[in-house]
Protein backbone atom coordinates (compact mmCIF):
# COMPACT_ATOMS: atom_id res chain seq x y z
CA UNK A 1 0.00 0.00 0.00
CA UNK A 2 1.72 3.24 -1.09
CA UNK A 3 0.00 6.37 0.93
CA UNK A 4 -1.29 8.84 -1.63
CA UNK A 5 0.96 12.31 -2.27
CA UNK A 6 0.26 15.15 0.15
CA UNK A 7 2.36 17.97 -2.13
CA UNK A 8 3.53 16.82 -5.24
CA UNK A 9 5.88 18.96 -7.41
CA UNK A 10 7.09 18.22 -10.93
CA UNK A 11 9.58 15.00 -9.92
CA UNK A 12 8.94 14.65 -6.07
CA UNK A 13 5.82 14.02 -3.86
CA UNK A 14 5.99 14.51 -0.55
CA UNK A 15 3.29 11.91 1.80
CA UNK A 16 2.97 10.80 5.27
CA UNK A 17 5.24 8.43 6.63
CA UNK A 18 4.21 4.97 6.90
CA UNK A 19 4.58 1.74 8.95
CA UNK A 20 6.16 0.56 5.69
CA UNK A 21 8.63 3.08 5.33
CA UNK A 22 10.28 1.62 8.64
CA UNK A 23 12.99 -0.52 6.84
CA UNK A 24 13.67 2.26 4.47
CA UNK A 25 14.09 4.68 7.38
CA UNK A 26 16.65 2.33 9.07
CA UNK A 27 18.75 1.46 6.48
CA UNK A 28 19.62 4.99 5.96
CA UNK A 29 19.65 7.05 9.22
CA UNK A 30 22.41 3.43 10.19
CA UNK A 31 24.35 4.85 6.39
CA UNK A 32 27.42 7.41 7.81
CA UNK A 33 26.51 9.07 5.14
CA UNK A 34 22.99 10.15 6.52
CA UNK A 35 23.88 9.80 10.47
CA UNK A 36 27.29 11.82 10.46
CA UNK A 37 25.42 15.08 8.38
CA UNK A 38 22.27 15.14 10.40
CA UNK A 39 23.69 14.77 13.85
CA UNK A 40 23.24 11.14 14.93
CA UNK A 41 26.36 9.06 16.65
CA UNK A 42 24.64 5.59 17.54
CA UNK A 43 23.02 3.34 15.36
CA UNK A 44 19.33 2.92 15.31
CA UNK A 45 17.81 -0.41 15.66
CA UNK A 46 14.17 -1.87 14.83
CA UNK A 47 12.77 -1.15 18.16
CA UNK A 48 14.27 2.16 18.26
CA UNK A 49 13.09 3.57 14.60
CA UNK A 50 9.47 1.81 15.59
CA UNK A 51 9.87 4.30 18.75
CA UNK A 52 10.79 7.11 16.46
CA UNK A 53 7.77 6.43 13.97
CA UNK A 54 5.20 6.09 17.00
CA UNK A 55 6.20 9.17 19.28
CA UNK A 56 7.54 11.28 16.86
CA UNK A 57 6.39 10.62 13.44
CA UNK A 58 2.65 10.11 14.58
CA UNK A 59 3.15 13.01 17.15
CA UNK A 60 1.98 16.21 17.01
CA UNK A 61 5.22 17.81 17.63
CA UNK A 62 6.95 17.45 14.16
CA UNK A 63 5.15 17.25 10.77
CA UNK A 64 7.65 14.87 8.53
CA UNK A 65 6.81 13.60 4.98
CA UNK A 66 8.64 10.91 2.92
CA UNK A 67 10.11 12.06 -0.48
CA UNK A 68 9.25 9.62 -3.30
CA UNK A 69 9.92 9.48 -6.88
CA UNK A 70 8.23 7.84 -9.00
CA UNK A 71 7.30 5.27 -6.48
CA UNK A 72 10.55 5.02 -5.13
CA UNK A 73 11.57 6.61 -1.35
CA UNK A 74 14.36 8.90 -1.63
CA UNK A 75 14.62 10.66 1.87
CA UNK A 76 12.21 12.45 4.34
CA UNK A 77 11.74 16.20 5.19
CA UNK A 78 9.76 18.00 7.41
CA UNK A 79 9.35 20.68 10.25
CA UNK A 80 10.71 19.88 13.99
CA UNK A 81 10.99 22.49 17.04
CA UNK A 82 7.20 24.29 16.00
CA UNK A 83 7.03 27.02 17.86
CA UNK A 84 3.15 28.02 16.54
CA UNK A 85 2.93 31.00 18.85
CA UNK A 86 5.87 32.67 17.26
CA UNK A 87 5.29 30.75 13.70
CA UNK A 88 8.49 29.50 13.08
CA UNK A 89 10.23 26.30 12.61
CA UNK A 90 13.23 24.10 11.93
CA UNK A 91 13.44 22.36 8.71
CA UNK A 92 15.00 18.80 8.07
CA UNK A 93 15.78 16.87 5.60
CA UNK A 94 17.98 13.89 4.06
CA UNK A 95 18.38 11.70 1.47
CA UNK A 96 19.47 8.13 0.64
CA UNK A 97 23.25 8.98 -1.20
CA UNK A 98 22.09 6.99 -3.89
CA UNK A 99 19.69 10.09 -4.64
CA UNK A 100 22.09 12.85 -4.35
CA UNK A 101 22.87 15.17 -6.55
CA UNK A 102 19.63 15.37 -9.33
CA UNK A 103 17.52 18.01 -7.83
CA UNK A 104 15.19 15.46 -5.37
CA UNK A 105 16.38 17.66 -1.88
CA UNK A 106 16.10 21.05 -3.24
CA UNK A 107 12.87 20.39 -5.03
CA UNK A 108 11.31 18.50 -1.48
CA UNK A 109 12.88 21.53 0.35
CA UNK A 110 10.86 24.03 -1.84
CA UNK A 111 7.71 22.14 -1.48
CA UNK A 112 7.75 22.00 2.28
CA UNK A 113 9.01 25.88 3.13
CA UNK A 114 5.98 27.00 0.15
CA UNK A 115 3.47 24.39 2.73
CA UNK A 116 5.42 25.81 5.80
CA UNK A 117 4.41 29.53 4.62
CA UNK A 118 1.50 29.30 2.71
CA UNK A 119 -0.41 26.84 4.65
CA UNK A 120 0.60 26.73 8.08
CA UNK A 121 1.16 30.48 7.99
CA UNK A 122 4.88 30.24 9.22
CA UNK A 123 6.90 33.36 9.74
CA UNK A 124 10.34 32.08 9.82
CA UNK A 125 11.76 28.94 9.04
CA UNK A 126 15.52 27.96 9.99
CA UNK A 127 17.91 25.44 9.84
CA UNK A 128 21.33 24.36 10.85
CA UNK A 129 24.00 22.56 9.17
CA UNK A 130 27.09 21.23 10.43
CA UNK A 131 30.81 22.89 8.60
CA UNK A 132 31.58 19.73 6.62
CA UNK A 133 27.85 19.26 5.46
CA UNK A 134 28.19 21.92 1.80
CA UNK A 135 25.70 20.40 0.30
CA UNK A 136 23.20 20.98 2.38
CA UNK A 137 24.41 24.65 2.32
CA UNK A 138 24.19 24.94 -0.90
CA UNK A 139 20.80 23.60 -1.05
CA UNK A 140 19.70 25.88 1.66
CA UNK A 141 21.11 28.92 0.19
CA UNK A 142 19.67 28.47 -3.48
CA UNK A 143 15.91 28.27 -2.17
CA UNK A 144 17.01 31.86 -0.46
CA UNK A 145 18.01 30.98 3.31
CA UNK A 146 20.71 33.22 4.50
CA UNK A 147 23.35 32.07 6.97
CA UNK A 148 22.31 34.05 9.88
CA UNK A 149 25.23 33.01 12.43
CA UNK A 150 27.38 30.42 13.47
CA UNK A 151 27.80 28.42 16.54
CA UNK A 152 31.77 27.59 17.53
CA UNK A 153 32.60 24.00 18.13
CA UNK A 154 29.00 23.60 18.84
CA UNK A 155 29.71 20.04 17.70
CA UNK A 156 31.88 16.53 17.92
CA UNK A 157 32.21 14.89 14.51
CA UNK A 158 35.53 12.75 13.29
CA UNK A 159 36.96 13.28 16.12
CA UNK A 160 36.77 17.18 16.18
CA UNK A 161 35.20 19.97 17.04
CA UNK A 162 32.75 21.28 14.47
CA UNK A 163 31.12 24.13 13.86
CA UNK A 164 27.24 24.57 13.25
CA UNK A 165 25.83 27.36 10.66
CA UNK A 166 22.19 28.52 11.98
CA UNK A 167 20.18 29.52 8.35
CA UNK A 168 16.97 31.77 8.22
CA UNK A 169 14.19 32.64 5.55
CA UNK A 170 11.16 34.78 6.41
CA UNK A 171 8.05 34.56 4.49
CA UNK A 172 8.29 37.93 3.34
CA UNK A 173 12.18 36.98 1.45
CA UNK A 174 10.51 33.44 0.26
CA UNK A 175 7.65 35.31 -1.32
CA UNK A 176 9.53 37.94 -2.84
CA UNK A 177 12.65 35.64 -4.45
CA UNK A 178 9.84 33.56 -5.92
CA UNK A 179 8.13 37.08 -7.55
Amino acid sequence: MTTPAFLSGDRVTLRPIEEEDLEFLQEWINDPRIWRAIGRQTPVNQAQEREFFEEVVCGDETIDFLIDVKGTRVGIVGFNSIVWRARRAEIGYWLAPDHHDQGYGTEAAELVVAYGFDQLGFHRIEARVFEFNEASQRLLESIGFSREGVHRDAWFADGEHQDTYWYGLLADEWRDGRE
